[in-house]
Parts: C-alpha cells; structure tokens; sequence
C-alpha cells in the first residue's frame, strides 16, 4: 500500500528519447527503479520494458524469474528472461564474467536508439570509487560509473547515481514492495561487499557525507577524464593515416610521453584490441618509438601486436602466417578456405579455371612476369615497392599456373592473370584472416 505522504523519487529524464529496457535483477534497487519508471507516461508512451538475465548460479534462481516476471505483471510492463552462460574461462573472476554475460544479453535485445536502465546508486558509485582507488586508477577509472553513455546499439542510463540507498529503501517501504535478496552480498569474501558492510560503515561514522563526497569526486575525474579524451582524440588526429590501424611515429614524438600513452590507449581501445598493458606502453616508448627507419620491431600482448615499420606503428589481432609446406588446388568456382582463416574468391559472372592453379604460401625467391614488362622481377622487390609489410607478407597466397606465379594474393597480378581477369571480367579477392 502507497503512503500518501511518502516523499517522491524524483529521477532526471533521459538525455534522449527512445525505448527503455530496465536491466532488473529483482532486487530493492532495480525493483524500485522498474516501479518509478512504471508510473512515468513519458517513459510508458515511448516504451517500457524490463530484461531478466537468469544466470543459473543460484538454487534459486528459478524462483527468481518467477518473481521478476510476477512483478512486471502486476505493473503490465512487458518483461523477457534470458538465460545465459556464465564462462570464467577468462581467469577474471566470477563477478566479470556475470557481468559480461548480462551485457550481451542487453545488447542482444537492443535496438538502434533503445536505452538500458540500470539501478546503481550514490552508494554504488562510493563502492566503485573506493575499488577504482585502490587499484591505482587514474582520472579514467576514478570517474567510476557514469550516469549516461553509449552501450550497444543504443544508450545506458543510470538515473539514480545521486541517489543514496536509504531514499530506495524509504521509496519501497512506503509502496510496500517486494524484492529479493541474494545471500552472495552479505559474503565479505567478495571485494565490493567487504567494502559495502566492513569499510564504508566505518568511513561514514567518522564522516557521514562520505558517500557524497565520494560521489563527487568520481564526478570531479569524471570531469578531468572528459578533457584529456578529447586532448588524446586531438593527437590521434594528428597522428592518424589513411589506415585506422596505423599512426605516424613523428607526430607522435611530437608529444609528451604522457600525453602519448594516454593517445596509444585510446587508439588500441577504438581498435577494439585487448587493453594494453602499462608494460606496453614503456616497451613502445623504449623500443618502437626510437628505433630505426627500417627495423621491424613489435610489442605482442594477448592476441594483439604492435609494429614499428617505415615510421609508422601499425597494430592489430597476431594472425599467424601460411605454413611453409602448405598447398592446395583451386578452380576459382568455389571460396578457397586458407589455414588462416583468409579466403580467395572470385567476383562477378564467369568461369572458372580451365586447369586449376596452385595455390602455396611464400617460400622464397619468386620471380613475376608483370603486365607491361619484358622481365620477370622479384616478387620481393615488387611488395617492398609496394609497402606491403613484412609480417602481411607471411600471409600472402601464391597462385601458380603450373610453374609460373600467376598472382601473389590480390596485390601483385602477373600478365596472365591480369589478361584472363579482364577477359572473363571477374576480379581476384583475397581476404585476410
């Protein structure tokens, strides 16, 4: 039952318009959220609905979606559970991995525009600052949870980061809710929960505006954060090139070393490659920023590298290179799988090989016959001329018509392949791995 004179929850709208999906665990925080929600006619007009991720760690989870699903019906908010898989195989933890498989359920239902709201709260956000602090974070990972950004097709939305438990817990008794509650947070064994019941209690004797305090200083590097991205987005312009995956080493040097490291985090992460290691960015700055013109030095980590080569660094996921020994025959009327994962084809109407080619990897000293020349030139020389790199190099399929190289993937067409392309008008495709 409503009490009358229970003071209001007053959320800031969404910075856009567009359909809410509340992330609801069933719990006090996001069952109150879900039920603010439910009583706002803007929100309800542009489309309500809430995501259950049944992650199947508990006995009880069952029952929970149960509960969830009874909750939304007496709200008439339309509710979908998704059961997941939790994979730890990944070695950080059980926390990071329910947490990944809860947002690949969300981006899974998301549409284009569409919002996730999730519950976190003025607490939440002193937790997350506190962990953030010792692990040595900078302004990045001081700034904690951010009330608003992009996710997924879509947006996340925190609207209730300013607002402490105790108002949730006001907000639910007052509305006489029900939620559940997950023995796992009363375990001090978990990082955030020893914070939560042994830390935080403490701070607030001594200071009782701690959460708050806390809160704002997350804002503040929040603040802090916003402009030092745009001072790396600054110098990664000027260091861009045609190829996303390549920076100019000069422009580069023209920076600050930590205005630098800032930008090659920055650059690796827009490239979607594993986060790269504090240890990266010294080995970059010690041997790939100031080596030689023509050396070809690299930082692998994970199953990422970066290159220094011809004055740029060059950075993508490590493929490996075609065996030596590796062979194959090809028609040309079917994809050629190769061991790297890469594939040839041919585009465009029009028949196959008479006689089907050979295709091998590299093995040294090949020789081209290439349109419009009298000679044959080294294959070596022609992707030096090129600029093609070293290590794509390792990559390169070889086309043979018996045993004269009809092609070196799609970058070097001999006088051959050059003439029964044009004539059959199909055009040779090598994708990489």
């Amino acid at each position: 039952m409503h009490r009358p004179d229970a003071a209001p929850l007053v959320l800031p709208p969404p910075p856009v318009t567009g359909r809410v999906w509340v992330a609801f665990s069933g719990g006090l925080d996001s069952t109150v959220l879900l039920h603010r929600l439910a009583q706002d006619p803007v929100v309800r007009a542009g489309g309500l609905h809430a995501i259950h991720v049944h992650h199947g760690l508990h006995p009880d989870a069952d029952a929970w979606a149960e509960h969830c699903a009874a909750f939304c019906r007496t709200l008439d908010v339309p509710v979908q559970v998704h059961h997941v898989r939790v994979d730890t195989s990944l070695g950080d933890g059980i926390e990071a991995a329910a947490r990944r498989a809860r947002h690949a359920a969300f981006a899974e239902v998301m549409q284009a525009g569409d919002i996730i709201a999730l519950a976190h709260h003025r607490d939440d956000q002193a937790e997350t600052f506190l962990l953030r602090a010792l692990r040595a974070s900078g302004p990045d990972g001081l700034a904690a949870m951010r009330p608003w950004r992009a996710f997924a097709s879509g947006w996340q939305w925190r609207p209730l980061l300013e607002v402490p438990r105790t108002t949730l817990q006001a907000y639910a008794d007052a509305h006489a809710l029900r939620w559940i509650e997950d023995p796992s947070n009363a375990s001090t064994t978990l990082d955030r929960n020893f914070l939560r019941h042994a830390v935080l209690p403490l701070l607030r004797q001594r200071w009782p505006h701690a959460d708050s305090a806390f809160a704002r200083s997350a804002a503040l590097s929040g603040e802090a954060s916003d402009l030092l991205v745009r001072q790396d987005r600054a110098l990664l312009a000027t260091a861009a090139t045609a190829d996303p995956a390549a920076l100019d080493v000069a422009a580069l040097h023209a920076a600050d070393t930590a205005a630098r490291a800032r930008a090659l985090r920055c650059w690796i992460e827009g490239l979607s490659l594993p986060p790269l290691p504090a240890e990266g960015v010294m080995q970059i700055e010690a041997h790939l920023l100031d080596a030689r013109v023509d050396a070809q030095a690299e930082f692998a980590w994970q199953d990422a590298v970066v290159r220094r080569w011809r004055g740029l660094l060059h950075a993508e996921r490590r493929r490996p290179g075609l065996q030596e020994d590796w062979e194959a025959k090809w028609t040309g009327t079917d994809v050629l799988p190769l061991p790297d994962g890469g594939t040839l084809s041919l585009e465009g109407e029009g028949p196959g090989f008479e006689t089907p080619l050979r295709v091998t990897a590299r093995r040294g000293g090949e020789r081209i016959a290439l349109p419009g020349r009298r000679h044959r030139h080294a294959l070596k020389d022609v992707l030096q001329s090129l600029g093609v790199p070293p290590w794509e190099r390792l990559q390169l399929p070889l086309l043979w018509q018996e045993d004269a190289l009809w092609s070196a993937g799609d970058l070097v067409l001999s006088a051959d392949s050059d003439a029964w392309l044009r004539t059959h008008g199909r055009r040779l495709v090598w994708r990489r791995g």
